[in-house]
């Protein structure tokens, strides 16, 4: 693990951008394709990194799930307490993921990703697999809206771009495959610059 600080890895850069209003990842709402998928899922224990504003831990959590939110912004973090205040089974968490290992390990069923693993520097990229893994249980499921994947890793970010090639490179070994598609209900910006995948953690 390496001690360089990013820009990314700051807090307070996340804040700014909630602060001036530069969330283009913010849907303002459910992400559809979550919604979707929440109707087959067995009700368990389930964690999203880098919450935001939170619809979609709300959406989780109203639906019977544990919900473990978090993100990095007080802002984010303040949005989703206001959103949720009669809302049960939600533990919302002002925090660095990258610092939860030791308090939830081996603890979730399923783990969100939508636009984490692309806002966090590259460089940590391998940090965060680890992250998933030590946080999910055997046979948990990690449920990724991977993106952007019309970007190139070299024009910067975030967000930083991916691909598929290297999403599979991080959760290959100990991993499976359950579901992979280009998904309909995509919101129209992101159709074919995002790709569903679940992994499943098989060690």
């Amino acid at each position: 693990m390496s001690n360089e600080r990013n820009k990314e890895d700051l807090h307070q850069f996340w804040e700014d951008r909630y602060l001036s209003n530069s969330t283009g990842w913010d849907l303002n709402g459910v992400t559809p394709v979550f919604e979707d998928i929440a109707k087959d899922l067995v009700k368990g224990k389930i964690c999203i990194l880098g919450c935001g504003r939170g619809y979609d831990a709300l959406m989780f959590a109203q639906k019977g799930f544990e919900v473990t939110a978090v993100d990095f912004a007080p802002s984010a973090i303040e949005s989703l307490k206001q959103l949720s205040k009669k809302t049960k089974n939600l533990n919302i968490v002002q925090q660095d993921i990258f610092s939860l290992k030791n308090k939830f390990e081996g603890y979730f069923d399923y783990i969100l990703e939508q636009t984490c693993f692309c806002a966090i520097n590259p460089k940590k990229r391998p940090e965060y697999a680890r992250l998933v893994k030590s946080l999910l249980k055997k046979n948990g499921q990690l449920i990724g809206l991977w993106l952007p994947l019309d970007k190139q890793l070299e024009e910067g970010g975030p967000p930083y771009g991916t691909t598929v090639k290297e999403v599979k490179l991080y959760f290959g070994d100990k991993w499976l495959v359950e579901r992979e598609e280009f998904s309909e209900l995509s919101i129209d910006s992101r159709k074919n610059k995002e790709k569903l995948i679940i992994f499943k953690k098989i060690g």
